[in-house]
């Protein structure tokens, strides 16, 4: 029973010195990523790929325009907005990708996507009536 408990103890001592130790040097993350093998195992689970996320926003962009969510207009300036991300992707396969140019085409497209929403909901119709605020 001893031997156990002493186990026990002892496990615990370990538990409560390696946690603190494993932890990020200021205590939290704040979702940055601290160096390129944090950016790569986050993203290696739940990663479409730049290419494959431009297309779902093409794919947004088009849908939203057939059914009115979007205006000309916006479409037009989130077709843009998604050149843009191309272009930058462009100029950065050149050289190869690291992960801190990775990490801003993310953020890029996170935006678009988020814009993209947006606009599709913000009651603006494309289809000449709607609600104007």
């Amino acid at each position: 029973m001893k031997t156990l408990i002493a186990a026990l103890a002892a496990a615990t001592a370990v538990a409560a010195v390696a946690g603190p130790a494993a932890a990020h040097p200021d205590g939290y993350n704040h979702g940055r990523y601290v160096d390129q093998r944090d950016y790569r195992d986050h993203r290696a689970h739940r990663d479409p790929g730049v290419n494959a996320r431009q297309a779902q926003a093409e794919r947004r962009i088009e849908h939203g325009l057939r059914t009115g969510a979007l205006t000309a207009r916006e479409a037009r300036r989130l077709r843009e907005e998604a050149r843009d991300i191309a272009r930058l992707e462009a100029r950065y396969r050149r050289g190869g990708f690291n992960w801190n140019e990775r990490a801003e085409l993310d953020r890029r497209l996170d935006r678009l996507e988020w814009n993209i929403a947006r606009e599709s909901h913000d009651r603006d119709y494309g289809y000449g009536y709607g609600y104007r605020r």
